[in-house]
This record gives structure tokens, C-alpha cells and sequence, in this order.
């Protein structure tokens, strides 16, 4: 996924402002998908200046956050883009948070580990850990 600054992105909005040029042609233009250009525009109409601007680090959310997202984007008539605008998370997530909530419940909210599970237990260690015990007891 191909990342574009912020500064690209407020000078195809402002061009859209001032001159009153649809996403299509500011696509080709600056030679960009036609359907990324009119999110930038969709985005900056709902939520300002503010949704133009890339996250600098990963976030991490409570599960509380989610549930409060997925309670309000559940009980307002809003879009899933207006919800997604007004907490500052991708509409994609919210989704997600909400699909995972219906099947698994609370827990499906919290943070698992990441990577794959060991195949190999640590019974080695453990067991030369004992042995090491054994010698000590043995010498007392």
C-alpha cells in the first residue's frame, strides 16, 4: 500500500476548493486512483483538515474504545465513514471490531498475543533446571 504525504494530499483538496475540479480529473492529473482522490475529498468534507494528516505511530485501542465505537456507530444514524472520521480510525476497523464483537463477544475485543505458538515446549530447560537441583541437594 502505497503511502502519499499530506502535502499531496492538501494541494489536490485545495484544487478541488478553488477551481472546482472533480476527483476524476485531479486523479488524472496527478495520476492516482480515481477512488483514492475522492476519499482524500469525502474525508476532508466530513472531518476537515485534520483527516488529511498520516498517523506517526501505531495505536493501540482499550476495549472500552472499541465498544464505544461500535455502541455509537450502532445506536446514530450515521454512516460507518462519519464514525470513523470522529473517532480517528479506519472505517475498515471499525468493521472488524464490530463483526468480531457480534461472533466472539467481550473477549473478542482484547488484544491477543502476536506470532505463531512454539511447537516445541520448554521441557528441556525445565528438566535441566531439576537436574541442577538434584546436584545441589546431592552436594548438601
Amino acid at each position: 500500500m502505497v503511502k502519499y504525504s499530506p502535502v499531496l494530499k492538501a494541494q489536490i483538496i485545495s484544487e478541488h476548493l478553488d477551481h472546482d475540479i472533480g476527483g476524476a480529473e485531479l486523479a488524472r492529473k496527478y495520476c492516482l486512483p480515481k477512488r483514492q482522490v475522492n476519499d482524500w475529498i469525502h474525508q476532508y468534507h466530513l472531518g476537515g483538515v485534520e483527516t488529511i494528516r498520516s498517523q506517526k505511530s501505531k495505536r493501540k485501542f482499550s476495549v472500552e474504545f472499541k465498544l464505544n465505537v461500535i455502541d455509537y456507530y450502532q445506536t446514530h444514524d450515521e454512516s460507518l465513514a462519519e464514525v470513523a472520521v470522529k473517532y480517528q480510525v479506519l472505517a475498515s476497523q471499525i468493521s472488524v471490531w464490530r463483526t468480531t464483537f457480534i461472533r466472539e463477544g467481550y473477549n473478542g475485543l482484547k488484544a491477543h498475543p502476536k506470532g505463531r505458538p512454539t511447537k516445541m515446549k520448554r521441557k528441556k530447560k525445565q528438566i535441566r533446571q531439576l537436574e541442577k537441583q538434584s546436584e545441589i541437594e546431592r552436594l548438601r
